[in-house]
């Protein structure tokens, strides 16, 4: 029982970081039919925003001696600013072209943050310390002990989707913003406002993602400019496998290929343990395989079967 509460805690948590990331890709797939693969730099950018450019090399915390109540928001900030500037500058002017185009254009994005990256703070990785009393182990049972990290992780991820949920099903631009991701043709005749749409879903991603890069860079305690690659890559298998344009199936998906990788991780023999994502990917290509519209259909797409 103890160690099955165990690889269920580590499941969920990673499986959440997962769900997060997976979440902010789902919502502007949803509005723009965009898969943002610069979306996990946005996640390394506010990871970096923690350290001061002039001080890289050490590794100096920016705000890091300041409560989380100004820390986080700060964060928040700094990625939500660069998701609207890249929106403006590069989504926005490409807006008509196929989602091909679209998708050249994110990976395109991505590899110039990156570079921006080498060029401000180096290419080396890099220790940062914040909040390392996260990492104290909390007794949830006898023999079963779990960082407070971890529970943070699992219930920041449950806060925010219900945010998220609420949002989108009380709030006016909530709704605007699920009938954009339902036709956004037929949202623009009944009056939306595309532009205003389109930059509340650009932000909510970006808060996402800066949520991400928070908990992700703690749970580490390292800085690379590729750092937000291997997530965008999990999560985009998650938002394939859950159903693209689904947001509850992005959150299935996260916490699917969560669990399929620290059950593999736990039970293959030490040897092919190395060898973990490979099995990963073969599970996900049998799900498409047998589910090619994913786990969970999205509503548009039930009604056209």
């Amino acid at each position: 029982m103890a160690f099955a509460l165990q690889v269920l805690m580590n499941a969920l948590s990673l499986g959440s970081l997962y769900a997060l990331a997976a979440l902010g890709i789902g919502l502007l797939f949803g509005v723009l039919k965009l898969i943002n693969f610069a979306h996990g730099d946005f996640i390394t950018v506010g990871a970096y925003a923690l350290i001061v450019p002039s001080a890289a090399t050490q590794a100096t915390l920016l705000i890091g001696d300041f409560h989380p109540l100004i820390l986080i928001p700060c964060i928040v900030v700094v990625v939500v600013i660069l998701a609207l500037i890249a929106e403006f500058l590069v989504f926005r002017p490409l807006r008509n072209a196929s989602p091909a185009t679209l998708m050249i254009g994110s990976f395109a994005l991505g590899f110039v943050i990156q570079n921006i990256l080498i060029m401000i703070y180096g290419g080396r990785p890099k220790a940062v310390g914040i909040w390392s009393d996260l990492s104290l182990g909390v007794e949830l049972m006898p023999g079963v002990e779990v960082p407070k990290l971890q529970l943070i992780i699992i219930g920041v991820t449950l806060v925010l989707m219900v945010v998220l949920v609420l949002f989108l099903t009380k709030t006016k631009y909530g709704v605007h913003m699920r009938a954009a991701a339902e036709d956004f043709r037929m949202a623009r005749m009944l009056g939306i406002e595309a532009n205003r749409v389109i930059m509340l879903a650009v932000a909510i991603s970006g808060m996402l993602a800066a949520a991400v890069s928070m908990l992700f860079v703690v749970q580490t305690g390292i800085l690379d400019f590729r750092m937000g690659v291997s997530l965008m890559l999990f999560a985009f298998i998650a938002t394939v496998i859950g159903g693209m344009g689904s947001l509850v199936g992005a959150v299935v998906g996260g916490f699917a290929v969560g669990a399929v990788s620290i059950l593999l991780q736990t039970f293959l023999p030490s040897e092919m343990r190395v060898f973990r994502d490979v099995f990963v990917f073969a599970i996900v290509i049998f799900i498409l395989l047998v589910r090619p519209q994913g786990l969970v259909m999205s509503r548009a797409s039930r009604e056209r079967v």
